[in-house]
């Protein structure tokens, strides 16, 4: 469903509006929050964000239209044609020799063979 601009517009801003209206009526309750008996300096650091929550649609909206409006003014320039890659013949592999088994390797598993043998001993 296409919509016009005019009304996509009025939709935008009716957005604005209301989260604005809608944040300010936070700050306000804060505020009272904050003047009231137990109310805390919580309170009034929530009075001064509520009404930046609330103006954060309108300045989304406007930074979008800015950056449209800059890209529609500068068009990109066309790329270059990527110039073809040359890749490097593959080299034949090497057949390595079976190395015989680390000595490292082998005393550590002859390590691990004596501790499974103690363990099953100290279960019987």
């Amino acid at each position: 469903m296409a919509t016009s601009p005019v009304a996509r517009r009025l939709a935008i801003a009716g957005v604005c509006l209301l989260s604005l209206v809608l944040c300010c009526g936070l700050a306000w309750w804060q505020w009272e929050k904050f003047s009231s008996a137990n109310g805390t300096f919580q309170n009034l650091g929530y009075v001064l964000q509520w009404p930046l929550f609330g103006l954060f649609p309108a300045f989304m909206f406007w930074r979008i239209r800015q950056l449209r409006l800059r890209a529609e003014a500068n068009p990109p320039a066309e790329a270059p044609e990527p110039k073809p890659v040359r890749l490097p013949k593959p080299r034949p592999a090497q057949e390595q020799p079976a190395d015989p088994e680390d000595a490292e390797l082998a005393a550590y598993n002859a390590y691990l063979a004596e501790l499974a043998a103690r363990d099953e001993e100290s279960r019987k």
